[in-house]
């Protein structure tokens, strides 16, 4: 028999060992965030109501619960809404069956209930409420399907964004964002956060850091490091902000940029990391990234202008896309692993190691010698000061007299920095200075400067390690923290310059420049 049920065609009988209300508490225990499980609470409701249960689609596909053979008539009647509910009796069997809503594509589906005994009031009643229960169950699965789609389109668009500042695309950036987040980016300079902590909270940080600098800032889990959120922001409030979430938060740190020009945002990047390093020792957890006195600013600017022309010169060549891809690609080359720059840019690591490739051809630098990446590195921040201290016109000029790196080298004050910097080195006991310096002669390499210097690589790691507070900066990673370090052996002498198609030596050039003798106070002249 078939038709319409309204669930009252039998008396109520509470079987043994339940209450009215014990399967209302199990049920809305299946509907707790822990529990939230179709195949479960079909399995659930047929062991309360003791029938075989199963959920399936309009078209007969099984959801949960065993088949079970059902009139495909009455389940059409049923998928397509002409009927809610339906009962049918017979051989020894009674078989109940509900509509049930279904997320698309499916339209609905069909809870089917067959058991031996009649259905009763308080049977019907489980049944009932449990279809009930489902319906919401799969509704919420839809809607929180949907805000996880979402969640992540907005996630990966954020990311896009980033990868368009980082290669110095900053239009496409604009236009990318204003859909979503209109005025965002309608700045020319932006400060650039790295905010750390585990990778398994990161997205509560990311979601924080939203909140925390009230949506007006870009805010993209990093590609790269999976405990780090990067956030770019124009606001000068912003870092306060961030600085009171890490205060709130256990083991959350962060490091901040200068503020910089949008078109720098991969050299605001690495100056947060950098800062980022320097904020794991402090009692607040939190550190911007020091105007220190950085070499560069010790050179004659007029011959480090020129020197830095005729070095990215085989550059202009190239279309200006072109060039501006390689320099970006170089520049976080040069600060980060290949990997990880890839990851930043979106690109394969093959991708990025191609076009530094390129780059080390068309400057006749080798990127495996240290000395030569610090020079490059020097290089590409010279240009970008100067591009965004004259964006128009022709900015490189070229000198009466070619400068050399070497001639850069030179200046006093230069040479007292670099001194100062390594004689920190000599207050401790170890041999700090010498292994350093077969360390960056050995291309960064614990092992073949252990070679060097008949000792154990591990005890190269260690000394390098130990370098690190001693000097203030970063050294096992590279970046502009090394590159500084290796200037100041450069400058001392204590390592010969790169070759470079841009240093030609019409002369012998000179050997390497002694230390000075160390003063009464132990620290090197």
């Amino acid at each position: 028999m078939t038709g319409r049920d309204d669930g009252r065609r039998h008396t109520d009988v509470t079987a043994p060992g339940h209450t009215d209300s014990t399967w209302a508490r199990e049920l809305l225990d299946h509907l707790r965030p822990t529990g939230r499980d179709v195949a479960r609470i079909v399995d659930w409701l047929g062991v309360t109501v003791d029938a075989a249960v199963s959920l399936r689609d309009g078209n007969g596909t099984p959801l949960a619960g065993a088949p079970t053979p059902l009139d495909e008539g009455l389940v059409t009647d049923l998928a397509t809404g002409r009927l809610a509910s339906a009962s049918w009796e017979g051989d020894g069997r009674h078989l109940r069956m509900i509509r049930v809503e279904l997320p698309p594509p499916a339209a609905a589906g069909v809870l089917a209930v067959a058991r031996t005994a009649p259905f009763d009031r308080r049977t019907a009643d489980i049944v009932a409420h449990t279809a009930a229960a489902l319906e919401l169950l799969l509704r919420a699965q839809r809607t929180a399907a949907t805000g996880h789609r979402l969640a992540r389109a907005t996630s990966d668009l954020r990311l896009a964004i980033l990868q368009l500042l980082m290669v110095e695309d900053t239009s496409a950036a604009r236009r990318v964002a204003a859909g979503l987040w209109p005025g965002l980016l309608d700045t020319d300079t932006a400060c650039v956060y790295v905010v750390e902590s585990s990778p398994a909270d990161r997205d509560r940080l990311a979601e924080a850091c939203i909140e925390a600098t009230r949506e007006q800032s870009l805010v993209v889990r990093c590609p790269a490091v999976d405990a780090h959120v990067i956030v770019v922001t124009p606001r000068d409030t912003a870092g306060a902000d961030l600085r009171a979430l890490c205060h709130r938060r256990h083991d959350t740190f962060l490091g901040g940029s200068a503020r910089q020009s949008l078109a720098h945002t991969a050299a605001a990047y690495g100056q947060a990391v950098s800062a980022l390093a320097v904020a794991r020792f402090r009692p607040d957890k939190t550190a911007v990234y020091a105007e220190r006195t950085h070499p560069e600013r010790l050179m004659d600017p007029a011959a480090l202008g020129a020197w830095t022309s005729r070095l990215l010169r085989p550059l202009d060549a190239l279309a200006h896309h072109t060039r501006a891809e390689l320099l970006a690609t170089t520049r976080l080359g040069l600060e980060f692993t290949a990997v990880s720059a890839a990851k930043v840019l979106g690109v394969s690591r093959n991708t990025v190691r191609a076009r530094m490739e390129r780059v080390e051809n068309l400057l006749g630098a080798d990127f495996s010698d240290l000395a030569a990446r610090a020079a490059v590195h020097l290089a590409l921040n010279t240009e970008a000061c100067l591009t965004e201290a004259c964006p128009a016109g022709d900015r490189r000029s070229p000198a009466a007299t070619p400068a050399r790196l070497v001639d850069l080298l030179t200046g006093p004050a230069l040479r007292t920095w670099a001194h100062d910097l390594l004689a920190r080195l000599d207050a401790d006991g170890r041999d700090l200075r010498g292994t350093l310096r077969a360390w960056i002669a050995a291309g960064g390499n614990a092992e073949r400067a252990a070679q060097l210097l008949g000792v154990h690589a591990q005890t190269v790691r260690e000394h390098v390690r130990g370098a690190e507070p001693v000097l203030e900066r970063r050294l096992l990673a590279a970046g502009s923290d090394l590159y500084e370090v290796v200037l100041a052996h450069l400058v001392t002498g204590a390592l010969g310059p790169p070759g470079l198609h841009a240093d030609p030596r019409p002369g012998p050039s000179p050997g390497p420049r002694p230390d000075p003798p160390p003063r009464p106070d132990g620290h090197q002249a």
